[in-house]
């Protein structure tokens, strides 16, 4: 007797039966007409059936094949041996074929399922749990993964961009039938759907108290419920992605490139962004706009940031968006060529001008003046994106970095801006002044790689050190970058994301004209930086918290 696994699928499978269930009914009507017009018997549920015989197309309900009627609202209409032993059953074997004459089931070649919008559904603001429970598809992903699993004998399609090609393989074929070349590349994306759907759910109720205050059996890797009640992370963690749009080539022109947004997310990247002029946008575009959105982000002001190979070279606040732009170039204009910018105001005309005499590869803002725009658009290769940040304020409660099989997960690192939690180490106590600065320098610093330096003077940048293995180098190479333009650092803020060591850091910034420092503190040499400090009446504030970027 033969064994499923002895069998060798065969090539082409003529589609003589369809059944067909579909939220998204989008071509539904051409595809229903394309299968009617080669003699496929449609069989359908619910709304699906009402939209073909809608169009004037003989079909058959699924409850006049299973005997048995939708109920509960329609949560139970697709779960029936009828339907699953046609789409499961295994052809070339005799007993699948007896059993399927006996019982008269009738094989179904193609199945047509897209689920129900749980991803939209939670991607609403203000959805409950309860309508996202109500979206989760259970007949769907079950007939999909039937399908897909049985790809020898059955197509699956889950999205209408499959549709044409499908028709057009059915009637360039004399016997309409599909090539197992196409069901096994439709059985992948079915199987990358359901993933996709599955971990959208799982992410969302990951999310919801609700769901993480319960006392939950410790797994292997299962943290214990922190205060609150809630679970820091869970056993089992699931990504679903969708492609966006692919990329002209990766990092470099050798490597591939794709943009997906996360399924389900409320919003993303590239959500409700508009480009109203230049090329199409990169791998390396998109890494440095999100760098350069972030740190836009931190400000309610009119602000400007520069970045360049995802580092500031530049971050100002300032009255206006020409204001901001020209402090935050004037921080390190050399750097600037090329960068990437984010506005958090409308660009005006003046602001245009400004950005216009130099080389920028992509402008983000939340809106432009028109003779902003005609001044902006003379440059044929800029990018001009236009869109609102608030929906990204507090969206990624995860970071996540891949690893060689496998990835990194911490919480998404925040700067807590809080005077009253920071402890003021030397004798001099910061001026208000002082204060503006040296919190501003610690929200930009927060965005720099480490080992990261930052010098800020009224509310600008004025020296950058990043990427450093020592933090003597990123203060020596910030104290370089102001004098070389020209910046005064008498007086200026400075930030370090982690404690000095030793007081050597502290004191390269000092020696330039350093007069308020932030760090975090906690070194077994804090004494002899606070001594160092005190020595020039300089002041300096440990805030306790740490804001390494690697």
């Amino acid at each position: 007797m033969l064994d499923p696994l002895d069998i060798t699928p065969v090539d082409r499978v003529p589609v003589r039966r369809a059944l067909l269930s579909v939220s998204d009914k989008t071509g539904l009507v051409e595809l229903a007409q394309a299968l009617h017009a080669q003699g496929t018997e449609l069989v359908s549920t619910g709304g699906t059936a009402k939209a073909i015989a809608d169009a004037g197309l003989p079909v058959v309900a699924v409850d006049d094949v299973t005997g048995f009627p939708e109920m509960m609202d329609g949560r139970v209409k697709t779960l029936h041996p009828r339907l699953f032993a046609g789409i499961l059953g295994v052809r070339q074997l005799d007993t699948h074929a007896q059993a399927a004459e006996q019982h008269e089931i009738g094989w179904i070649d193609l199945v047509v399922v897209n689920l129900y919008p749980f991803e939209d559904t939670i991607a609403r603001e203000g959805v409950t749990i309860a309508e996202a429970i109500e979206n989760i598809d259970i007949g769907g992903p079950s007939l999909i993964r039937a399908a897909a699993k049985n790809h020898a004998y059955a197509t699956i399609l889950t999205d209408a961009a499959q549709y044409p090609a499908v028709i057009e393989e059915l009637q360039a074929s004399e016997d309409g039938s599909l090539c197992l070349a196409t069901r096994r590349n439709l059985a992948l994306q079915a199987y990358a759907t359901t993933a996709r759907y599955d971990a959208a759910i799982s992410g969302f109720l990951q999310g919801q108290d609700d769901f993480n205050g319960a006392a939950l059996p410790l797994g292997h890797g299962h943290g214990r419920p922190a205060a609150g009640g809630r679970v820091p992370f869970a056993p089992q963690l699931s990504f679903g992605y969708v492609k966006e749009r692919t990329l002209r080539y990766g990092e470099n022109p050798h490597q591939r490139g794709a943009y997906y947004r996360r399924a389900g997310a409320a919003a993303h990247l590239l959500g409700g962004v508009e480009q109203l002029h230049g090329k199409e946008l990169s791998f390396n575009n998109l890494l440095d706009l999100e760098a350069a959105r972030a740190i836009a982000r931190e400000f309610d002001e009119p602000a400007c940031v520069i970045v360049k190979h995802n580092n500031p070279c530049g971050a100002a606040i300032g009255v206006s968006s020409s204001d901001a732009y020209a402090k935050a170039f004037a921080c390190d204009p050399v750097s600037a060529f090329g960068g990437i910018i984010s506005l958090t105001r409308t660009v005006d005309a003046a602001a245009a001008e400004a950005i216009s005499n130099q080389f920028v590869e992509v402008l983000f803002a939340p809106g432009y003046d028109d003779d902003a725009l005609e001044i902006l658009s003379r440059k044929p290769n800029v990018r001009l994106l236009r869109g609102d940040d608030a929906a990204l304020r507090g969206l990624e409660a995860l970071d996540v970095r891949p690893v060689a099989g496998g990835a990194l997960i911490q919480d998404a690192d925040e700067v807590v801006v809080d005077r009253d939690g920071m402890k003021v180490a030397t004798a001099t106590a910061p001026t208000e002044d002082q204060w503006r600065d040296m919190l501003f320098a610690w929200r930009v610093m927060r965005h720099v790689k480490s080992n990261a330096i930052v010098y800020a003077k009224d509310g600008a940048t004025i020296g950058i050190g990043a990427g450093q293995m020592s933090r003597v180098d990123s203060a020596r190479i910030a104290v370089g970058k102001a004098q070389e333009h020209g910046l005064d650092l008498a007086g200026a803020a400075m930030a370090s994301d982690a404690f000095f060591p030793f007081a050597d850091g502290a004191e390269i910034g000092l020696d330039a004209g350093i007069r308020a420092v932030i760090q975090p503190g906690g070194s077994v040499r804090d004494e002899e930086v606070i001594a160092a400090v005190d020595k020039v009446g300089a002041t300096m504030v440990f805030t306790a918290r740490r804001h390494f970027r690697h």
